[in-house]
């Protein structure tokens, strides 16, 4: 590959979205294009978990074709182009890394020396330790992030032990809050019949089920397991079994609907002792 590459794809993305080109890419804008810039990121990050260098070989391919495209939106309406995306990416750099470009001897890494250079480029001291967390994470990501920030400035567990026993603290509360709201529920149905309004009792249930997720991804955190992919690839097995069962059931000439959940289970336990 030669630096021409990177210049061929500018003209390519500009031939795409000038006179003659492809009407899908010359109608796209920012804000149609945000969802295809997530979705990528997540492609990327299967190819690394596949371990798989020609596939994330062409999924970073993908990646950057939306910084591209974004760029060339920029240039037509005379905002930026990707000159100045790169110019600012690399003084970002440079200014976020005192301790490698400006005075090795004055500067060393710290979380907090990142937060304060971030904040300064805003032209205000930094609001907390904890940083400025981007609220469009997905809810495990943002999670992990706050608590990797947190950890940073030394407010974390000391050992994987003590989150996990947090888990079973949080699951002793929920089940706890479960209790107290099946008993309110029965007063309120004696009460009013029918009113479906959410109570107290539920917002409790609901922020201690919140707590307990957090505690579950700081495990997976001290564990070196990103939630949102572990998550992901669970969901994944759950469809990959649930389809094996509809197979097998139909296999059987029987009827899913027909079967009580006690037989649907036994196909559920067939299929995980298969291996798929």
């Amino acid at each position: 590959m030669t630096k021409n590459e990177f210049e061929r794809l500018l003209d390519i993305m500009e031939a795409l979205r000038g006179e003659g080109g492809c009407e899908w890419d010359k109608k796209q804008t920012h804000k149609s294009l945000k969802a295809y810039a997530i979705e990528e990121a997540y492609e990327v990050a299967e190819a690394i978990d596949n371990n798989d260098t020609e596939e994330l070989k062409g999924e970073l391919g993908d990646l950057l074709l939306q910084t591209i495209f974004h760029s060339q939106i920029g240039s037509e309406n005379d905002a930026f182009d990707i000159y100045d995306v790169l110019k600012m990416i690399n003084d970002k750099m440079i200014r976020r890394h005192p301790h490698v470009f400006k005075d090795k001897n004055k500067y060393t890494y710290s979380y907090k020396q990142w937060e304060d250079i971030k904040a300064a480029e805003k032209g205000k001291k930094a609001e907390s330790r904890i940083g400025k967390i981007n609220k469009a994470l997905p809810s495990l990501s943002m999670a992990r992030r706050v608590q990797e920030n947190a950890a940073e400035v030394g407010f974390d567990w000391e050992k994987t032990e003590q989150a996990m026993e947090k888990i079973e603290e949080e699951l002793s509360e929920l089940k706890a809050e479960i209790e107290i709201g099946k008993s309110v529920t029965a007063q309120k149905r004696e009460k009013i019949p029918g009113d479906s309004k959410k109570s107290e009792s539920d917002s409790a249930i609901e922020e201690e089920f919140g707590d307990l997720l957090f505690a579950v991804v700081n495990v997976a955190r001290f564990l070196k397991i990103d939630p949102e992919m572990a998550l992901r690839k669970a969901t994944d097995k759950f469809i990959r079994r649930f389809r094996q069962m509809e197979k097998r059931i139909e296999d059987d000439s029987a009827e899913f609907e027909q079967l009580a959940l006690k037989e649907l289970d036994k196909y559920w336990e067939l299929i995980k002792k298969s291996g798929v």
